[in-house]
């Protein structure tokens, strides 16, 4: 219960801070990864077991998605409600194997709207957070997209999936042969959507796609790219749609369009799909 009350003053403190961002209970030596993974974990737990616990971390008309609740066949339908969209172990294969990417992503929707977002990248210590219209921020410093326009120029991040259907696997290297036969400089995987996003916001890395991924991979760090001054797109080129289940993350527009231009499709389930 003490570390809950840490998380939900520095949530609110966060919302508050003209910075976006304050040292709170993510700062060592107050809470260590561990209990970061743990206390995301028992969040989604304790909200899916006990409503009156969603009183208590905010209100009573507010929902919850979260991966562990659709692991548990719960649904993960998106209403105009408020709404936590939580993963608390963002890169599980990475966690497996002690691959050092591993992040907790917590984004608040209302209206469908992503309004602000906190990646914590564990082992580097990192804490993203972003709200609608104050900007992005990594431990206080203002994030900002690398503007890049030029693809030719470009740096990209991806990941090959879990999907290991041959098909799939296919259509998955062919759009990373595509991409760099445009060409490109490159392009990396770090094994977490949510921090790859935040590569992008931060100017590590100029644009990032991927299909087959979730709402809960992609809530929390939306928002900080959008507010890094990035912007969401599509795989299609349309407009970004969090329950889709594929996003293009680019620091320019341009650079978001040809990325689609390239890409052949994978058919997905969507996350809200009911059968």
């Amino acid at each position: 219960m003490v570390l809950l009350f840490r998380m939900k003053t520095s949530v609110f403190r966060m919302l508050n801070s003209s910075e976006g961002y304050e040292k709170s209970i993510f700062s060592p030596p107050f809470v260590l990864f561990s209990d970061i993974i743990n206390f995301s974990a028992s969040l989604v737990r304790c909200s899916l077991r006990f409503p009156v616990f969603l009183i208590f971390f905010t209100c009573n008309y507010q929902c919850f998605i979260g991966e562990e609740s659709v692991a548990a066949g719960e649904g993960s339908i998106l209403t105009d409600n408020p709404t936590w969209i939580i993963d608390p172990i963002d890169g599980t294969t990475n966690f497996v194997h002690r691959f050092p990417f591993v992040a907790v992503s917590i984004g608040f929707v209302v209206n469908k709207k992503i309004e602000f977002g906190i990646v914590y990248s564990c082992v580097e210590d990192k804490m993203y957070t972003a709200r609608k219209g104050k900007g992005a921020f990594c431990n206080g410093q203002k994030l900002k997209v690398s503007g890049q326009e030029d693809i030719t120029k470009s740096l990209l991040v991806t990941e090959l999936g879990s999907n290991r259907d041959p098909e799939t696997i296919k259509i998955v290297l062919s759009n990373m042969e595509r991409l760099l036969s445009i060409p490109i400089h490159g392009i990396r995987a770090v094994g977490t959507a949510a921090v790859n996003m935040c590569l992008v916001a931060a100017g590590g890395a100029d644009a990032y796609y991927e299909m087959g991924i979730h709402c809960w991979d992609m809530a929390g760090a939306g928002i900080i790219i959008t507010e890094a001054g990035g912007v969401l797109l599509d795989v299609s080129g349309g407009p970004f749609d969090l329950m889709s289940r594929r996003i293009i993350a680019a620091s320019s527009r341009p650079i978001a369009e040809r990325i689609a231009k390239a890409l052949q499709i994978i058919p997905l389930k969507r996350d809200d799909a009911t059968n």
